[in-house]
This record gives C-alpha cells, structure tokens and sequence, in this order.
C-alpha cells in the first residue's frame, strides 16, 4: 500500500480535492436520513410544528398551562411570554397572522425566550393535566388503571371551553396540593413524552389562536423535501467530480508508471534481461500496471468515503436511539470477522495469479513467436496442452478467488437483513412505549444500512488492495532495480572526431550467478582503416566479446578502450553513437524502409541513406518495391525475407556514418555473391574506420588485416589468413571444413 501511495504523491493536490468532494458527498448522505426522519416525526406525526413552545397562545390557554406547573416553572413562562392586548398597535399587525386576538388577548413568546426550557415546562404541564384527568376519570370509575395508561391520543382535538369554565375549580385543586402525585408523575417522565406531549399541545393553541395547521404542516414537508432534493443534487455533483478526478489521477498514475517501467527497461542491460524474462516485463507493464490503476480510482473513492459514512453512521445512529446500538455492534463485528477470514484465504491466491498470469503470457509468446517451427515439426497438440495447463492452472486459481468471493455479497445481505429484522423488532418495542418515533426508527435503519455499505467497501478495498499490493511490488520491483551498467559520476569524451581504435587489456568476463568465465584474458586492438575478424567453434565467446564493446555487458575484468579512453568512462549515449552495430538478427521496426534506415541518424539525407543502401547491396530489391524506400515494414519485418532484413541493418548501421562498425555474423543469410559484392563495397564505405566481423564463414573473413580466433572463450590465434593457417590449428581446422585445398591457396 505504501508503494501505491508512493505512485499517488506527485498528484497529492487533485487527491485532496477528492477527498473533499468526497467528505462534501458523504456529508449529505449522512443528512438525508434525518430529514426524512424530520418529515415523517414532524411533517406527519407533529403536523409540521417543530417546537415544543408556542410562539403565541390565548390569554386562557396560558392561565390554563400555569395552572399545573410549580411556581418556578410558572416564572418561567411568565419571562418568556408577554401580553399582546386587543385593540393595540401591535395587536393590529398580529392579527392577520392570530385571527384570535381581534376578540381576545394573547400572550406572544419573547424573542430571546429560552426555548428548551419553556418547552419543558409546557411539557410537564400537559402531561400534569392529563395526570389529573386521568386520575378523576379513574376516582369517578370511568376507566381502569390500565386504560388509564398515556397516550397522546388523550389530548387531541382538547374542547377548552369546559376547562375555561373549570378554571377557578382547578385553581383550587392546586392550591389545596391535590395536583402535587401528578406534577410529580410528569416531572419523572421521559424528555421524549414530555416533548411530544408539548407539541400536540400547541397544535391545540394554534388552532385556538385561528391558525391554519394545515398550511403549517404543508409548508414544512415542502421545504424540507426540496432540502432534501438539493443535498441529493449536491452529493451527486460531488459523486461525478470524484469520479472525474480519481479516473483522472489513475490514469495519470498508470501513464507515468508505464512510462517510468519502459524507460527503466530501455536502461536495462543484458544481465537485466536475464533475470526479468520479457513475457514478464509484459506483465508487469500492463496488467499490474492495470491493477494499480483500478485500485486507485476505487481506493480514492472508498478509503475516504467508506470511514466518513462508518463513522459518521455510528454517530447519527446514536443519536437517534443509544439503546439500540448493540445490534449495529454485533453486526459490525461478525462483519470485521468474515473480512479477516476472507482475507487470510484469498491473499496468498492473489500472489499465485500474478506469477501464472506472468507463465501463460510466456507461453503465449513462445507459441506465437515459434510458430513455423511448431508447425514443421507438427507439435501443436503439444503447444496446445501446454497452453492449456497454463491457462487451466490461471483460470483455477481465479475461480477459487472468485469463488470464496462471491460469498461475500450474500453473507453482507445476510447480515444486513437480519439487522434490519432486529431494529424493526426492537424499534417496534420503543414506538410501543412512546420511547422512539416512528421517523426515527427509519432513520436508525438507514444509517444501520449506510454503516454495512460502508464496511462492503471496505472489505471490497481488503479484496482489492492485496492484489493490487502484489502488482505494485512487481512494478516497484523493476523501478528499484538499479541497472549494472552505469555512466560515470565524472564521464570523459572520445572528442569531435573519434578515430575508433578499439583495445581489449586482458579482458575476462563472466555472466552473473556462473561458476566461471566465458572470455579469459582477451588482448588485441582493432585499428581504424582495418578489418578485424572474429572466429572460432560455436559456443566460443565470439558474440560475448563483441557485446562488451557497446556495455551490452561489462567487463568482469581488464578494460577496453577506445582511442585510449576505457569504455566505462564515456557515457553510454556517446560510446554507442560511435558504433554502427549489425546485430545477429536483423531486427526491423513497423513503419517503411526509410525510417528503418533512419533509425540511427534521424536527420540522414535522402542520398545518405540512398548509399548507404547501395553499399549493403539493397537498393536494387528496395528500387523494384511498389513504394520504394516509402514502402512499408510489418512488424518485425515480417514482410521481408532473411537476406533482405540483414541488407537493410547492415544500410541501417553504415547510415550513421559511425566510426566504429560492429557485424555480428551479419552475413550469414547472403549468397556468396551478395556477400561478396558487400564486402568490396563495404571496403571503400569503411576505409576509414574500424570494422569487427564476427563470422562463421572463413570466406567472408579471409581477406581482413586481422583475424582473431577463439576457442572456448580464450585467444589462439591472431593474424592474418595465411598466418593463421601455418600458425593456428584451430583455424586451419575450420577453414579446411569449408574450403578445398585450391581455396586455401
């Protein structure tokens, strides 16, 4: 994970943003819940009216309330209401809004009133009034002390007209103490009842005062519905920028990474190569690459969205009733246990099915690249059950990740209905005993849902970031690795105009992890104007010795040296500027046979690269092609054959014009003739610079100024032909395989 945040910094800003416009969306989601609480609670149940004191009520109604209240409560009321008398000044401006007060004064609540503790004192005083009633009903025998049970039913559509009547009764019943057991009552009842005592309450004033409820009632379910609406609209908003961004940012990541992996392996010497197979470096560069990408458009969405509504939900969800937070408790730990269970199976699978992804991609391309000779020896039931366990052994991995997967979905649905089943069942209980509301038994369940939802994606995260974990390890793994050959801290220059002679001092070398050299103690120099040749017996180091003049390697011990300066001085741009390479296989790249042969000099003329073809004897099949040097190069250069692939990199090579030419057996797939007429022209081309030839046809080297021969990765012989025939077994052995007795002559 660390890895992956590491990918992540240089776009730290647009992650921010993210975060934000997620906090901004979760914000709103968490909100929705309670206001469709508030709707059903207060738009519903409470007709609209939010507060437990009324903003007015007759002069009647507040005699009436201060009746049942002790007298620090009736101070109370007395300080947060005043008298609004009829006929007044300010009566005429309230009197459209209180059609009550043009026959009858009313009291009108204080701006600055302290509204929690009027509404509990309106509250103790209704539930103290229906303590009385409900006391006398009983002493009269009208009903039994359980019908006499609280409900909030008593006190809709109230009749005040009797209770005016019955005021100075009432008065006295106070004053006597006989209304003490009830205010006692109320005063130990819960907030909750004396809150929803006090809101039916003041519908009663309202209605009293001539208010229209209804309206009240229809003004707030609007108003909060288009609340609702707008943060709905808000949070979507937020949901499209953070997919914009997170897309954004991933697919800037997964560019920047396939850029970095290619470059490093552009720096990648040869003993890069042989530890990082190619089908791996494939894979590495494009499905884990992949993966990282996916993990970070998911991961900058659910790492802090997920947390935000989790926690978020578990706050909302207490506060609307602590006494049911056991069940999301319960469910949150058989939740947090299924993902570890889950995880600890599935983790180690996810490292399996990057390695095998890795096999069936080398097998892949080892049938693809191999096809001919698949076909000619008729192997390709074989190739076909040896893609076939690769591909069986991938696919049963994935289906037993999968598998264990797709349990996850119905366990978290499981689990989900079973909370719902308990909150209902709990909740039911609550509204019951007029401890929870209905509204808020609904938003308790939303909330339970949003809390799940956020730990699915969490262990969606749990599933995803494993693998992706394992993709970036492999990525990192190749951006880590530090290439064996190197510039140098302090790099020295070959100059303006380079002659190229080229000198081995003692050189061995010897590949990484073997047990010994291949090249032991190798010393020659190949001067400018002259032709040095390289031979000997398969297998004798000729193709190592030449990859070490370009740093393909370096030398384990000795150096080489060009014009003086030991290679390992020079940069690597410079040092393979001054060597025009042929390699062992003419590699072509898609495009046409000009740019082909503007590889190693971008700005070659027309005419350079036109003689540069005529010396490696292509211009006459490239003349007789429908386009010319415009005509086109598939892939590989599969649309030409073997000679005219080495034709065109030997034109390649000489087109930059390079004081140093390096042929590796570049000669072996033309004709005698060919490669006779090459190497006159090649003669005159060359004259002036320094050219190895590493061939396995004595004929191609038999006229060069020096002949290097090796056997088993030592020097045996250096000269000229016919030096090297009275002097050299090893020579004379090879030459007299593929000459008569008259050629040697």
């Amino acid at each position: 994970m660390k890895k992956i945040l590491r990918f992540l910094k240089p776009y730290a800003g647009w992650v921010a943003v993210c975060f934000v416009l997620l906090f901004a969306q979760a914000m709103c989601d968490l909100n929705l819940p309670n206001l469709m609480s508030d709707i059903i609670n207060i738009g519903v149940q409470q007709n609209g009216i939010e507060e437990e004191a009324p903003a007015a009520l007759s002069e009647n109604a507040m005699r009436l309330m201060r009746t049942f209240l002790n007298e620090t409560d009736r101070q109370t009321l007395d300080n947060g209401y005043t008298l609004v008398e009829t006929g007044s000044q300010q009566a005429a401006e309230l009197t459209g809004q209180y059609p009550l007060l043009a026959t009858q004064n009313i009291y009108l609540r204080n701006e600055d009133a302290d509204l929690e503790s009027l509404g509990h004192c309106f509250g103790k005083s209704s539930m103290t009034f229906l303590n009385v009633v409900q006391q006398m009903a009983g002493e009269q025998g009208q009903a039994t002390n359980e019908e006499a049970s609280f409900s909030t039913d008593s006190l809709q559509d109230v009749d005040f007209a009797p209770l005016y009547a019955a005021q100075p009764q009432l008065e006295q019943m106070a004053q006597a103490g006989l209304m003490d057991d009830a205010r006692a009552t109320a005063e130990a009842t819960d907030p909750s009842m004396l809150s929803q005592m006090s809101v039916v309450m003041v519908k009663q004033f309202y209605q009293e005062l001539g208010m229209d409820v209804s309206a009240i009632q229809t003004n707030y379910i609007w108003r909060t519905g288009i609340f609702m609406l707008l943060l709905t609209l808000l949070g979507t908003a937020a949901t499209i920028g953070v997919s914009f961004f997170s897309t954004r940012v991933a697919a800037k990541v997964a560019r920047g990474l396939r850029h970095d992996v290619f470059a490093k392996v552009e720096s990648f010497s040869n003993a890069e190569f042989d530890t990082f197979s190619t089908a791996s470096l494939i894979t590495r560069t494009t499905n884990d690459v992949m993966q990282v990408q996916m993990v970070i458009i998911m991961g900058i969405r659910m790492v802090c969205y997920a947390p935000i509504m989790g926690i978020g939900g578990v706050i909302m969800a207490v506060s609307k009733s602590t006494s049911m937070t056991w069940i999301i408790a319960v469910g949150v730990v058989v939740l947090i246990g299924l993902m570890v269970l889950l995880f600890n199976i599935v983790m180690p699978k996810f490292k399996i099915v990057q390695k095998l992804v890795d096999k069936l991609n080398l097998v892949t391309r080892e049938s693809l690249s191999g096809m001919m000779v698949i076909r000619a020896f008729n192997n390709q039931k074989f190739e076909e059950k040896r893609f076939d366990v690769a591909n069986r052994d991938l696919t049963d991995t994935n289906l037993f990740v999968n598998r264990v997967l797709t349990f996850l979905m119905p366990a978290m649905m499981f689990i989900m209905n079973i909370i719902t089943l308990a909150i209902v069942w709990v909740g039911a209980q609550q509204i019951e005993a007029s401890s929870m509301q209905v509204g808020d038994m609904m938003a308790f369940m939303q909330y339970a849902m949003q809390i799940i939802m956020s730990f699915l994606m969490i262990s969606m995260m749990f599933i995803m970031v494993p693998r992706a974990a394992v993709a970036a390890d492999r990525v990192d793994e190749v951006l880590q690795t530090k290439p064996s050959i190197q510039d140098p801290d302090a790099p020295k220059t070959l100059g303006a105009h380079p002659k190229g002679e080229v000198a081995f001092h003692d050189v061995s070398f010897r590949y990484t992890n073997a047990e010994e050299d291949v090249l032991q103690h190798i010393t020659f120099t190949a001067k400018p104007g002259q032709t040095t040749a390289f031979i000997g017996s398969t297998g004798s180091g000729k193709s190592t010795l030449i990859n070490l003049i370009p740093r393909f390697y370096d030398v384990t011990q000795g150096s080489i040296t060009i014009d003086g300066v030991d290679i390992r001085d020079l940069t690597q741009k410079e040092l393979r500027s001054a060597i025009g390479y042929v390699p062992q296989k003419g590699n072509l790249f898609s495009g046409d046979i000009a740019s082909n042969l503007r590889y190693g000099k971008q700005d070659a003329t027309d005419e350079q690269i036109a003689q540069a073809a005529q010396v490696a004897q292509a211009a006459s099949f490239i003349e007789e092609t429908e386009g010319g040097y415009h005509n086109p190069i598939a892939q590989g250069g599969g649309n030409v054959s073997g000679g005219q692939k080495q034709r065109l990199s030997i034109a390649r090579a000489l087109v930059t014009g390079a004081p140093i030419y390096i042929f590796d057996d570049s000669f072996s797939a033309l004709d005698f003739k060919t490669d006779a007429a090459l190497r006159r022209a090649l003669k005159e081309y060359t004259s002036d610079a320094t050219v190895l030839i590493v061939a396995q046809r004595v004929s191609t080297i038999m006229n060069a100024e020096q002949i290097v021969v090796l056997d088993e990765g030592r020097v045996v012989g250096i000269g000229t032909h016919r030096q090297l025939l009275e002097s050299c077994p090893v020579y004379r052995e090879i030459a007299q395989s593929q000459m008569t007795k008259e050629e040697l002559q």
